[in-house]
């Protein structure tokens, strides 16, 4: 692990030439943020060593790394899942180089399935906490004290302080922003009505198939994490058609405004 670390990390910090300071994970359908940079350098996954390729639709599989403002920024434009076949370790790899390549405060967006009535397609949801249902954690194995200690606490994982900035942007800028505990699953089948049902029982108010794992190596990694959260479909509680990926593609671009506000004003802010 170590030595892999050391092996990509000193790739892209030679390919991008100066110390990032904030790192953002760009999920399903919010591929559109990579665009606030200006003059980027732009890697595909493909190029970097040791990094696996994302096989997911609607990620793009590159790391842009430019300015924003006076802000240092690294973009991942896509993210490896678990329900691609990678192991926790693998999927949260980028979390290691981005700590490696000097990135304290982490962004991570994703699309998400709503179980909460009050959020319906095209809301951005602030995350302030999460449930890890995937049944595995990124942390188990042998621990590297280098990269954290061995049993990191998990009372804070959404820093509250960039939270509570989140809101001070929308209502600046005039735009509504929920709260939510995030649920993460397996995947890559969708949830059935009775898992709906029994996961919003559980307290969450959202559910995907990502991000949680990101989290705890963020965390892990001593890193300050704000996650965002676009809803992109209502759970089959509300309906009963299937869900289909273009639904979700066309109700992130409905969020794309705000979340661009959200975005710009955060890596100024934060």
């Amino acid at each position: 692990m170590l030595n892999k670390i050391k092996i990509t990390s000193d790739f892209l910090r030679k390919r991008i030439g100066f110390k990032p300071e904030i790192g953002i994970i760009l999920g399903t359908g919010l591929n559109s943020i990579g665009e606030l940079l200006k003059d980027p350098v732009i890697i595909p996954f493909k190029e970097i060593p040791e990094w696996n390729t994302s096989t997911a639709p609607s990620h793009q599989g590159r790391l842009l790394a430019g300015k924003l403002g006076k802000k240092n920024i690294v973009i991942l434009q896509g993210r490896l899942h678990f329900y691609e076949g990678y192991s926790m370790q693998e999927i949260t790899f980028p979390i290691r180089i981005l700590k490696a390549l000097g990135v304290e405060k982490l962004i991570v967006t994703n699309a998400a399935g709503s179980l909460n009535e009050k959020m319906v397609p095209g809301d951005l949801v602030i995350i302030n906490d999460h449930i890890n249902w995937m049944g595995d954690n990124p942390l188990i194995g042998t621990n590297y004290e280098k990269l954290g200690i061995r049993f990191p606490s998990l009372h804070e994982p959404y820093h509250l302080g960039f939270i509570a900035l989140a809101h001070e942007i929308a209502n600046e800028n005039s735009f509504t922003l929920q709260d939510g505990t995030y649920l993460a699953l397996s995947g890559p089948s969708m949830e059935t009505r009775a898992e709906c049902k029994m996961l919003a029982k559980m307290g969450a108010d959202l559910v995907g198939m990502s991000t949680v794992p990101e989290v705890i190596v963020a965390i892990h990694a001593d890193m300050k994490v704000i996650g965002i959260s676009v809803v992109t479909n209502l759970s089959n509680i509300f309906h009963s058609e299937p869900h289909t990926q273009e639904e979700i593609r066309v109700n992130a671009l409905k969020a794309k405004k705000n979340l661009e506000i959200l975005i710009i004003e955060l890596f100024k802010k934060i």
